[in-house]
């Protein structure tokens, strides 16, 4: 492979495919369960997948004896699933010597929402400090072999998580299939957190006629235009109307999208859709054009990550992009790391990759 030493894994290393959510989180959950913040991503969509009942009960009591049993069960069933349809988890595993216990080391997710895939999304429990090409390129030439075995290229339509992962990856996969990287990331961002040591509560009073309030039905057609535009800057993942109304509905109806409204209008939009035992994720934030540069996104922001601290959260992350103005929003409300500052451990360097594939994209 160009610019690339061709290596093997040790026979210690090896890939499990994981073809439900129960199955993947009776292997990974304790591991998970202690980088709760970092694998925000990939656990919340696998609690989602598995169940209120599933979540609350199978997997919060699962322990590292009950995680060896389980993998060793599922690594016994190894195969290929080739062109697999629904959701699916590949986990990559290495053990000190053929009697120890294997650790997790990678993990991709192939799982979809209401509006079609998602990207593939990748990650490690290592700190970034402790990946070097050594160590990784043998780990996603053996991913990238058996994902190659589970879908069709078109599936792998972009591929998000941090940014190492994703760079090898997407030159692991390129000369696999050959289809080439797009010319821009579709995201660079920072993965940031926000807890009661870094919170800043300032408490202000607001404007007659303005409310902070979880969105209710009749604000559907606010919310759905707020969802349109913030997809459409987005620009490779825009919504039509009618789908940006799907999107809208379903946060709705479960409860997870505040709104600042002034005059009668919704001007802002906060979501929270990942969320697992200690944390949430805000995962979009958006003001309407005609209302910016009033506070709102900060207002609304703060508000919702003081009620989600006051419910039990340890941390409350979110992404937000490297040159997005919205960083010093997040810093004035206590999210770390950002406008210049010096990076904590973790606050992470994310970047999402999308493949000249042709087919269609899922929306995220």
């Amino acid at each position: 492979m160009p610019g690339l030493t061709p290596t093997q894994p040790t026979p210690s290393t090896f890939v499990v495919h994981h073809s439900s959510a129960a199955d993947f989180l009776s292997a990974t959950f304790p591991t998970l369960a202690r980088h709760e913040a970092s694998a925000n991503i990939i656990l919340a969509h696998a609690l989602k997948l598995v169940g209120a009942e599933a979540a609350l009960t199978g997997c919060h009591f699962t322990d590292e004896a009950d995680a060896r049993r389980s993998l060793r069960s599922l690594r016994s069933a190894i195969k290929a699933r080739p062109h697999h349809p629904g959701p699916f988890w590949l986990t990559v595993w290495s053990a000190q010597s053929p009697t120890a216990a294997p650790s997790l080391e990678l993990v991709l997710s192939s799982v979809s929402n209401t509006l079609g895939d998602y990207p593939i999304f990748l990650w490690t429990p290592r700190s970034p400090s402790q990946i070097s090409t050594s160590w990784l390129l043998p780990r996603i030439e053996i991913l990238t072999d058996q994902l190659y075995d589970c879908v069709p290229p078109s599936r792998v339509f972009s591929v998000f998580g941090m940014t190492a992962l994703v760079k090898m990856f997407a030159r692991v996969w390129t000369e696999l299939v050959d289809v080439p990287v797009e010319p821009e990331p579709f995201y660079s961002a920072y993965y940031t957190y926000c807890n009661w040591h870094t919170f800043r509560d300032l408490q202000t009073r607001m404007p007659d006629g303005h409310d902070i309030r979880r969105a209710v039905d009749r604000d559907l057609e606010g919310v759905a235009q707020l969802c349109k535009e913030f997809a459409d800057d987005s620009i490779y993942f825009p919504l039509s109307i009618e789908r940006a109304r799907i999107e809208a509905r379903e946060l709705i109806a479960k409860g997870l999208i505040w709104i600042y409204e002034a005059e009668s209008e919704v001007t802002t939009i906060c979501a929270v859709t990942r969320s697992s035992h200690n944390v949430s994720a805000i995962t979009k934030v958006y003001t309407t054009p005609k209302w910016r540069r009033r506070g709102f996104a900060e207002h609304l922001v703060r508000d919702v990550t003081r009620r989600l601290l006051s419910c039990g959260k340890s941390s409350v992350t979110l992404y937000v992009g490297h040159s997005n103005g919205a960083q010093r929003v997040y810093d004035r409300v206590g999210f770390v790391g950002l406008c210049g500052k010096d990076k904590p451990t973790g606050v992470e360097d994310a970047l999402e990759l999308g493949f000249a594939t042709g087919s269609s994209r899922g929306h995220w």
